[in-house]
């Protein structure tokens, strides 16, 4: 027996007399096969687990032990177990051996962050034994145990012979048409995540201004066949999943009603939240009275990471510095022998909180170079603040080899040191650039800016402004140790293409 009032749940008595959605209830239920494949694609270790683990355990166990043993340290096999033992923990505590949803971010990348901490815990731990291990034995002992780790998740990320490739979901859009273009627009100017969208149904007779295939048309208000339109349009373009965007013309209860009967004809559904640049791991769902809430965590400001952060950076600098003088000194005989002026190029830049620092570089351009800019003004080839000119003829030969492949930044390692930069953030403005910004692009001095970044692992100058601000602010706003690391490794193939260095 059921509750007086409640609502039932539907069965063939119970639908919508309408002859299209009749037919799509006693349709082959191809969408709720597809919403199980849908929730499939959860990768991770799974029959390979064991081999996964084993790995972690013997890269980092046996190398441990063949180093200690070599530096003569008292019950090395011990200390080798314990030390792959608590490298296992720290990556299962940290669900690397979970299973991951399509588009999330994981493998080769979380290594060297989970590294970090498992160094950091054994230090803890070390200042407690009675036979502590010297800091560059340690590093020596461990470093193996990355390098493995490192290796087995590329591995699996290839396509190995007879494996699947990723699954995709299939989405049909649901919207106002602006937004159903903007939505369109962007999953489509990407690769890294799991969503295709293969057609798109509009609120209102708007045209999308794309060419996404529109199968069909909501009504601007409610209409009996919202429902029917929808799953329809999914099933004539194979969709398993519905990406809905509310707005003045799909209010809550519309949505709520069009999301029962999603639902109920087997496809799932994803709304699309009006909040964006922000990581999946700073939102957590909740709900009160009813209500859906999303809590957003701020941004890193303070705490253990930006402690690890500033560490980082301070030894990566003073490191850097020390291994790449001998580089360093012939660059510098490089710009002497064939240019009159300085070596170096002193700048004064905009940091942090918007604090003046003086920026070095090796120079590039001819000595009286800042004299020559108004005359070039015209020939500006980026908008915005910037000035960029790909042929400036001002960049002297060496110049030019410097520019492409990111050399003439290498003395900012000394503005890395002093504190006045980071190895990662948003690109250092010139005080002229600032006086320009607006109260959004003000946000990118929120951070130290970096020696490198998102802006110049995704194009460098071929960015316009308006992308290289999106590109900053998203850093800023969600920017980790783990974030940092991974754009580090992925400078190496942006200086080593060159694309947008000019």
């Amino acid at each position: 027996m059921g509750l007086a009032g409640a609502p039932r749940p539907r069965n063939a008595s119970t639908r919508p007399p309408s002859k299209e959605l009749e037919q799509l209830w006693s349709a082959p239920t191809v969408q709720r096969e597809r919403s199980d494949q849908a929730r499939r694609p959860r990768r991770g270790p799974g029959r390979h687990l064991p081999l996964v683990v084993g790995a972690d355990l013997l890269g980092l166990g046996v190398p441990a032990w063949l180093v200690l043993r070599a530096d003569g340290q008292p019950q090395a096999h011990l200390a080798a177990g314990a030390a792959s033992l608590v490298w296992c923990g720290v990556r299962a505590a940290r669900r690397r051996y979970a299973a991951r949803r399509p588009g999330d971010h994981g493998g080769a990348l979380t290594a060297p962050g989970d590294w970090l901490l498992f160094v950091g815990l054994l230090a803890v731990l070390g200042t407690v034994s009675a036979e502590p291990v010297r800091p560059v034995t340690a590093v020596l002992a461990l470093l193996p145990g990355l390098l493995v780790t490192v290796a087995v998740s590329v591995g699996s990320r290839l396509p190995w012979p007879g494996t699947r490739r990723r699954a995709k979901h299939r989405v049909l859009v649901v919207g106002e048409a602006p937004e159903v273009d903007r939505a369109v627009r962007l999953l489509g100017s990407r690769t890294d995540h799991a969503y295709t969208v293969v057609a798109a149904i509009p609120v209102g007779k708007a045209a999308l201004a794309g060419e996404t295939p529109v199968p069909g048309h909501l009504a601007p208000a409610p209409a009996d066949d919202d429902v029917s339109t929808v799953l329809g349009g999914a099933f004539a373009h194979d969709a398993d999943l519905a990406l809905v965007i509310p707005g003045p013309q799909l209010s809550e209860e519309r949505l709520r009603q069009l999301s029962w009967g999603l639902h109920d004809g087997g496809l799932p559904l994803s709304v699309l939240s009006g909040l964006s640049g922000i990581t999946a791991g700073r939102v957590r769902p909740a709900s009160a009275a009813g209500l859906t809430l999303l809590h957003i965590a701020p941004p890193l400001r303070r705490g253990p990471q930006m402690i690890l952060k500033g560490a980082v950076d301070r030894t990566g600098a003073v490191l850097g510095l020390a291994l790449l003088a001998p580089l360093l000194a012939l660059i510098a005989a490089a710009i002497r022998l064939t240019s009159d002026g300085p070596v170096f190029h002193r700048q004064t830049r905009q940091g942090q909180h918007n604090l003046p620092f003086t920026m070095w570089k090796f120079r590039t351009m001819v000595e009286d170079a800042e004299a020559h800019k108004a005359q070039l003004a015209t020939d500006n080839e980026t908008d915005g603040p910037m000035f960029k000119i790909r042929r400036d003829p001002r960049v002297t030969r060496v110049g030019r080899v410097l520019r492409r492949t990111s050399l003439d930044e290498l003395p900012q390692l000394l503005n890395v040191a002093r504190g006045d930069m980071s190895l990662v953030g948003p690109r250092p403005p010139l005080p002229e650039e600032v006086s320009r910004y607006d109260e959004r692009e003000l946000r990118r001095l929120a951070v130290r800016p970096g020696l490198t970044g998102l802006w110049q692992v995704s194009g460098r100058s071929d960015l316009s402004w308006q992308e290289t601000v999106s590109l900053d602010l998203w850093y800023v706003d969600n920017w980790s140790v783990a974030t940092d690391l991974g754009l580090m490794a992925r400078t190496l193939r942006a200086v080593t293409d060159g694309r947008g260095a000019y």
